[in-house]
């Protein structure tokens, strides 16, 4: 991760590198309606909710992975 200071950001376009790997994995959180808003009394609790919808997710993608190249 890095960060572009304020200052060099105004000289123009800087691209920043790889920014919508982060973007799309806040998107696919945002389908999970438990994520939708802050029902947790604990940060823990939270923590372990995002980690849960992450673990979902990858098996989701590791299940249609093995579904296209036929290895089930």
């Amino acid at each position: 991760m890095s960060v572009v200071k304020l200052p060099e950001a105004k000289r123009g376009f800087v691209l920043l590198p790889r920014r919508w790997v982060v973007e799309r994995s806040f998107a696919w959180l945002a389908r999970f309606r438990r994520l939708a808003k802050d029902y947790e009394r604990l940060a823990a609790t939270l923590a372990g909710m995002h980690l849960a919808a992450f673990a979902f997710i990858m098996l989701a993608r590791l299940m249609n992975w093995a579904k296209v190249h036929n290895t089930l």
